[in-house]
């Protein structure tokens, strides 16, 4: 299945930070950033949960959640979550199944060895479930401030 802008976004059910399973079109009628990371605790990975977290009020005046999803365990995100006082969830994408679904599970290459993990995405998907914006290959420096930019332009044409 190839995701594309304009149709539906996949929907899925994965284990979230708040002990629940929460699925994506639990979501309906908000805007949804859905961003997926390589893995907790990093230091690209912790700038971008803490940019998000900063700009969590200015997301939620604007209808928008934010939704992020690694590979980590359930566990590991509540620990991530505590230590940075993240006010959003974190799915639990162990099996790479959503990672996957949404094509970012990539082949990537650290200091000479190749492995299989997440490529830094974010997917807006509008509140009727359409996916209407993605980034891929996501650089952290000023990416939040461009998908709030996004959904701002978004919500206000509506």
């Amino acid at each position: 299945m190839i995701i594309a802008i304009g149709q539906p976004a996949p929907d899925f059910t994965l284990p979230a930070s708040n002990g629940k399973m929460v699925s994506l079109s639990d979501f309906r009628g908000q805007y949804v950033v859905l961003y997926f990371y390589p893995k907790d605790m990093t230091p690209g990975c912790t700038t971008e949960a803490c940019d998000f977290r900063d700009r969590y009020e200015q997301f939620t005046r604007l209808n928008a959640v934010i939704l992020g999803v690694s590979t980590d365990p359930v566990k590991r995100h509540e620990t991530f979550i505590e230590k940075y006082q993240l006010p959003f969830l974190l799915l639990s994408d162990e099996q790479h199944h959503v990672a996957e679904l949404y094509g970012v599970w990539k082949k990537k290459r650290n200091f000479g060895k190749e492995y299989m993990g997440i490529e830094r995405s974010t997917f807006i998907i509008a509140p009727d479930g359409t996916l209407v914006k993605e980034w891929r290959g996501v650089k952290v420096k000023g990416h939040v401030d461009e998908a709030l930019a996004e959904v701002a332009q978004l919500a206000s044409s509506r």
